[in-house]
C-alpha cells in the first residue's frame, strides 16, 4: 500500500503547484492529487506486467531456438525452469492483474528493447545460473528468483528509469518505493494462495482521509499558519524563508493541529525528512528548530491537543 510518507510527498507536490499557479481551483487540485496517487499504484501493476513480458520473451526465445535450421541438442531440450516459474504463473493468472491489463489497455509493446535488455541481463547473471542449476526446485526458490530480478535488474537500471520518466512525469520519484512494495508483496506470498496477493492502494480508509484532510486543511489554514510561523520566527522575516520551507512547516502545523491521533514527534520527524528531500540539510535543521518551538507553544496554548491511547499529554 502507499504509505503516509508517500502521501505527504504527493500532497506537498500538489500544494506547491496550487500555491505557485495563478489558477487556484481547489477541486481541480484535489483531483490532481488523487490522480498522481493513482499513478503510483498503476506503476505497481505495470512493473508486474513488465516482469510477465520478460518471461513471455523467454518463451519466445526457446521457440525460436527450437525452430532453427540446425537446432542443437540443448535447443531441442531446453531447461524450462525459468519459463515454468510458479510465481510468474500465479501472477499471470491473478484476476485483478488480468482486469487491470484489460481495463487500462496498458502494454510494454512500445518498449521491446527494455524487455530484451532485462532478459539478456538476467541470463548473464550469476543468480540466474544458480537458479537454473540448483538441485532444489521449489516455490520458495521461484519467489527468491523473482525478488532477485527486481533487486538486480530494476533498482539499478538507468535505462528503465529513463523510460519511466518518458512514460509519466509522476513515476520518476516513485520507482524505488514501488519496487519495495513489490518485494514486500512477494515476501508475503505463499504457495497456498491460489492468486498473487496484491497490496491495496491505501492501508485503510484512514489513510485516504489523512491525505484529503492534510491537503484541504493546509489550504484552508494558509493565512493562519503563516501567522503562527511568524510568531515563532522573531529573528526572521517571512519573505526571507524559502517557499518550500514555509510550505513544509505549514503542512506540519496543519497535521499537528488537525490530526489529534498523530503524535507531534511523528509529524516533526516526517517533515524534517521531507525537507532533506525537497530542500537542504540546512533547511531541515532550521525547520526542526522552528517546528519544535512552535509545537511546544501551541500545546501550551491548547491549540494542539492530542487524543487517543498513549497520546494525551504527550
Amino acid at each position: 500500500m502507499i504509505n503516509r510518507r508517500i502521501l505527504r510527498i504527493k500532497a506537498f507536490q500538489i500544494l506547491y503547484a496550487y500555491f505557485k499557479s495563478g489558477n487556484n481551483s481547489l477541486n481541480n487540485s484535489r483531483k490532481e492529487l488523487h490522480f498522481c496517487i493513482n499513478k503510483t499504484y498503476e506503476l505497481y501493476f505495470n512493473i508486474l506486467l513488465l516482469i510477465i513480458d520478460v518471461f513471455d520473451y523467454a518463451e519466445k526465445i526457446i521457440e525460436i531456438r527450437k525452430n532453427k535450421n540446425l537446432p542443437s541438442k540443448e535447443d531441442l531440450n531446453p531447461n524450462l525452469r525459468l519459463v515454468n516459474n510458479r510465481l510468474i504463473k500465479k501472477i499471470r493468472e491473478t484476476k485483478d492483474i488480468i482486469s487491470y491489463k484489460n481495463n487500462n489497455k496498458f502494454s510494454w509493446a512500445n518498449y521491446p528493447e527494455l524487455t530484451k535488455k532485462i532478459y539478456n541481463s538476467i541470463v548473464k547473471s550469476d543468480y540466474y545460473n544458480a537458479y537454473m542449476t540448483k538441485s532444489v526446485n521449489d516455490y520458495n526458490n521461484d519467489k527468491l528468483f523473482i525478488k532477485k530480478i527486481i533487486e538486480n535488474e530494476f533498482t539499478t537500471s538507468k535505462y528503465f528509469y529513463d523510460i519511466l520518466d518518458e512514460m509519466s512525469i509522476y513515476w520518476g520519484d516513485d520507482v524505488e518505493y514501488v519496487l519495495n512494495m513489490l518485494i514486500k508483496s512477494i515476501k508475503k506470498d505463499t504457495e497456498n494462495n491460489t492468486e498473487f496477493i496484491l497490496m491495496d492502494k491505501f492501508k485503510n480508509i484512514d489513510d485516504k482521509n489523512f491525505v484529503d484532510k492534510l491537503f484541504i486543511k493546509t489550504i484552508a489554514n494558509h493565512d493562519k499558519n503563516k501567522k503562527i510561523i511568524d510568531a515563532n520566527t522573531k529573528n526572521w522575516e517571512l519573505d526571507r524563508i524559502a517557499f518550500v520551507d514555509m510550505l513544509l512547516m505549514e503542512m506540519a502545523i496543519t497535521e499537528a493541529i488537525e490530526m489529534p491521533e498523530i503524535p507531534t514527534k511523528v509529524s516533526l520527524n516526517e517533515y524534517i525528512e521531507l525537507a532533506k528531500l525537497f530542500s537542504s540539510k540546512k533547511s531541515s535543521v532550521f525547520i526542526n528548530g522552528i517546528l519544535d518551538k512552535t509545537f511546544i507553544n501551541l500545546k501550551k496554548e491548547k491549540i494542539i491537543i492530542k487524543k487517543g491511547s498513549g497520546l494525551i499529554g504527550e
